[in-house]
């Protein structure tokens, strides 16, 4: 690939770019769907980037792993699937971190004051000397007691545990809220609850009821409609699958 073009074949193959953030284009706070543009090394034009980013402001410095794909409407996109945060390196990363609104009271003018006086120092009189503040011209001690940086940490209740995640490990937490049979086969759990309904009735038959059930290690349940789970019961011959699998391989 040469240095000066963001040109990329889709490829289901992981990459890793670090860069950083220049804006967001629009950011989903219940689910944290994102979709942001990062400025890499190497690339003539900022990076499109789509994931999902529990907390992201402009200036943050990424190292994002993923894949590139062409989207219908808006071209060339890279798909996140997992990411590290580290600080800003540059005064202009710097700058454009504090004056995101990640840390209350500062806003892009204050942050530019804050920076142009400590450079590269900035953030780490903020963290563990934000009283030195008031050496900024400017910055009273009033101001300073309204400067305070956001928690950046979350707790997740894991099996009656209390576990803090940084919000740059957040991607590592995932919701299950339920998985299909087909994907369920091969693994046990404690406890299987299973739903059976009438609305996909033609995919239902006994096998999928006994791979589903078999999964449970102490205790399965079964919640549906009773002519659901009849049916079910009943549908115990394999059926036949148009594909034309047969006829493809015969005549490729």
């Amino acid at each position: 690939m040469s240095a000066t073009t963001t040109t990329k074949p889709n490829s289901s193959t992981d990459e890793t770019l670090t860069g950083v953030v220049e804006r967001i284009t629009y950011h989903a706070e219940d689910s944290g769907y994102t979709v942001a543009k990062m400025q890499v090394k190497g690339f003539r034009e900022l990076v499109a980037i789509i994931g999902n980013f529990p907390n992201i402001q402009a200036g943050m410095t990424l190292s994002v792993k993923g894949y590139w794909y062409d989207h219908p409407k808006h071209g060339q996109q890279f798909q996140v699937k997992n990411y590290t945060e580290s600080k800003p390196a540059t005064l202009t990363g710097i700058e454009k971190y504090l004056g995101s609104g990640l840390i209350h009271g500062v806003g892009p003018v204050t942050a530019k004051r804050i920076v142009a006086h400590f450079q590269l120092e900035t953030l780490e009189v903020i963290e563990n000397q934000i009283e030195r503040l008031i050496e900024v011209p400017g910055i009273g001690k009033k101001r300073v007691k309204m400067i305070q940086p956001i928690e950046k940490s979350v707790i997740v209740i894991v099996d009656d545990r209390d576990v803090e995640y940084d919000y740059a490990d957040l991607n590592e937490v995932a919701l299950a809220w339920s998985i299909s049979i087909h994907k369920s086969q091969g693994s046990e759990y404690p406890v299987v609850i299973m739903p059976i309904s009438m609305s996909h009735y033609v995919m239902l038959s006994r096998n999928l009821v006994y791979t589903g059930l078999t999964r449970a290690k102490k205790l399965a349940i079964v919640v549906g409609e009773k002519k659901a789970i009849g049916i079910a019961v009943k549908q115990g011959h394999r059926r036949q699958r148009y594909t034309r699998l047969v006829e493809r391989l015969k005549n490729p």
